[in-house]
Formats: structure tokens, sequence, C-alpha cells
């Protein structure tokens, strides 16, 4: 894995469009804003690369410059902290998320945000063909139950992360906590600091 020096935070989706509607309220993790707050903080006191990233698509709450199209308000966010824009369910495909990492010399990434299983996955996913090392922080990102259209059966938020952590471990990332990531950070500080 290579040196959390190296590394760049990224947020995805943390936005109120989500809130549109009754799902907020099934969400999978309430300590998703105190997690992700955390390594915000933690970022920034160790004066490495965040980035914060929404999602666009004709689904109710989604539409750029709708009220709900805006970070959560537990995030603020600093001016030198970019903010980009996706209409696809990665942050790479349809954002210069790449070359932005590429020219800060970033060769990590740890993600975080919603949801769990589509478009943090999926971040995860395209940033490890991409030749970058992950580190997916379960408990920082939170899903939602998803019912068969077809079946009315429903997966619940357990089984979804389950399933997440199980297809991403060792072939696409690193499963992490909030707590580690943070005390990784810190370790690499504390040994600046000496």
């Amino acid at each position: 894995m290579k040196a959390i020096t190296s590394s760049a935070l990224l947020v995805v989706d943390a936005q109120d469009s989500f809130k549109v509607g009754s799902r907020w309220q099934r969400r999978s993790n309430h300590a998703f804003e105190s997690n992700v707050t955390q390594l915000i903080d933690a970022y920034r006191d160790a004066q490495l690369p965040l980035f914060f990233i929404l999602h666009t698509d004709p689904d109710p709450g989604f539409e750029v410059g709708g009220p709900h199209f805006k970070l959560m308000d537990f995030i603020k966010r600093r001016d030198n902290e970019p903010l980009l824009v996706k209409n696809t369910r990665n942050s790479f495909t349809s954002t210069d998320l790449d070359s932005r990492l590429k020219a800060l010399g970033v060769e990590r990434v740890v993600i975080t945000g919603i949801s769990t299983e589509q478009c943090c996955e999926t971040t995860t996913r395209v940033a490890a063909d991409l030749g970058y090392d992950a580190d997916f922080i379960t408990d920082a990102t939170c899903t939602f139950p998803i019912v068969n259209a077809e079946t009315g059966e429903e997966l619940s938020t357990g089984d979804i992360i389950k399933r997440t952590e199980f297809v991403l471990r060792g072939r696409f990332a690193r499963i992490r906590t909030t707590h580690e990531l943070v005390e990784e950070v810190k370790g690499v500080m504390a040994r600046f600091d000496a």
C-alpha cells in the first residue's frame, strides 16, 4: 500500500439530494456525519488533499441548481478544496479527478460517501483499475435498503454492506474504519512533528 502522505480523501455524493423523500430515515449508518467529519479534519490537519464530489441525474433532488443539489450541512468546504460534479456512478469518468490527482502526485485514494454499493463502490473499482491504491472506509459511507422492482423483495443495508466489503476486499481496496485511517494520518503527522 502506498504511503498515506501520497493519498487524497474523496467524499462522494454527501449531498442533500438523498434527503428528498423518505429514504434518509432508513440509512444504514447514523454515525456517517461524525465519521466523515473526523476524516475531513484529519486530512485538513495533515494538509493532505481532499475532494468533494456531487452527483447529478434526472432523479428528484439531483438536478444541478436545485435546492437539494449541495453538500450536506455538516460539511463546511473551504475555497481551496475542489468540488467536482459527475453524471456517472463513478467519480472519474465524467470529471477530471484523475488528472487532478496525478497533478498532485496522489497514488492512494480514501473513499467515503453515499451510497456504499453504488457510487462509492464504483469509484473504488475504477480507482483500482486506474492504478490507485484504495482504502474503502465502510463506516464513513451509508446506504439504503434496495427493493427489487420486479419481485418486491428488499435487500437490507446489512446485506448490501457485507456484499460490498466481500467484493472489494483484496481485489480493489483495503476495507478500513474511520478510526484506523485517522490514526494512520495522525501517526504520519507525529513523525513530522518530532
